[in-house]
């Protein structure tokens, strides 16, 4: 249901004008939308990555992306690009999803890399990690997962940004927000009917909560297990992990067998 007119929110034309906060929403409305959509699909051991965790995190989307913020400074490019970053990805590796097992660590791997590629200043990872909850051991080998994922295509144009930021605006799950001066409200069905038909991307330009407080001086670990794991996500790690131990298993062998000749 959309919310009336007095309670829409105008966002400028131009993403580089829109506050950051009402970026944030809307990067977080298609998140946890898409998280939505892609938990109902069935975990196998051949689709799990480096960025799944055996649980949910116990924190929103939304209150991610505003921690990221607040402690990083983000770029708006850089929040915007994390979702040309699924759609390439997505693109390249068709088995891949974001849901809520993958979302968070993709985030914060996204901003972290994008911030490097598009940015003259950036944090060091030691602050990443902390801010995303995780090791900076963790983060870096994120990062090198994430880089070859995306084949090193670190660049995105501002024009393919832009239509990502109208698209947002115009899918919002709510209606809240519309384009200063234009005075159609934004429609979520087009958006509704591409997570109905299967697809498990974000829609392409073209187309019980638990918060975390935080002392401002230092960011704490947030991604830890929460929830319990279902079953079919502890078959298809334990798959996983058989699987590693064979070929290590075979890799071993292999090497004997050879200081043997």
């Amino acid at each position: 249901m959309e919310s009336s007119s007095s309670e829409r929110v105008g966002v400028p034309a131009l993403f580089e004008e829109a506050p950051v906060e009402c970026l944030v929403e809307l990067i977080a409305d298609m998140l946890e939308r898409l998280m939505a959509h892609n938990d109902r699909i069935p975990l196998s051991p051949e689709s799990l990555t480096r960025f799944h965790s055996r649980s949910a995190p116990g924190i929103t989307v939304l209150d991610y992306l505003k921690r990221i913020v607040r402690f990083t400074n983000v770029e708006k490019s850089c929040l915007l690009i994390t979702l040309f970053n699924i759609d390439q990805i997505c693109a390249r590796m068709p088995l891949f999803t974001l849901s809520s097992l993958t979302c968070h660590r993709f985030v914060i791997t996204s901003i972290t890399v994008s911030s490097k590629g598009l940015c003259d200043a950036f944090c060091p990872n030691n602050l990443y990690a902390r801010v995303g909850g995780i090791s900076v051991t963790e983060l870096n080998v994120l990062e090198r997962e994430f880089l070859s994922m995306i084949d090193w295509r670190l660049m995105c144009t501002r024009e393919i940004l832009q239509e990502y930021y109208v698209n947002l605006v115009r899918t919002h799950s709510t209606g809240k927000f519309t384009i200063a001066g234009n005075e159609s409200p934004s429609n979520s069905s087009d958006s509704d009917l591409e997570m109905d038909s299967g697809a498990s991307c974000p829609s392409s330009p073209t187309l019980t909560r638990q918060t975390t407080r935080l002392s401002p001086a230092e960011p704490t670990a947030i991604l830890e297990v929460t929830q319990r794991a279902t079953i079919e996500q502890n078959m298809a790690f334990a798959a996983l992990q058989q699987s590693q131990s064979q070929d290590s298993s075979t890799i071993v062998s292999i090497e004997r067998t050879n200081k043997s000749i």
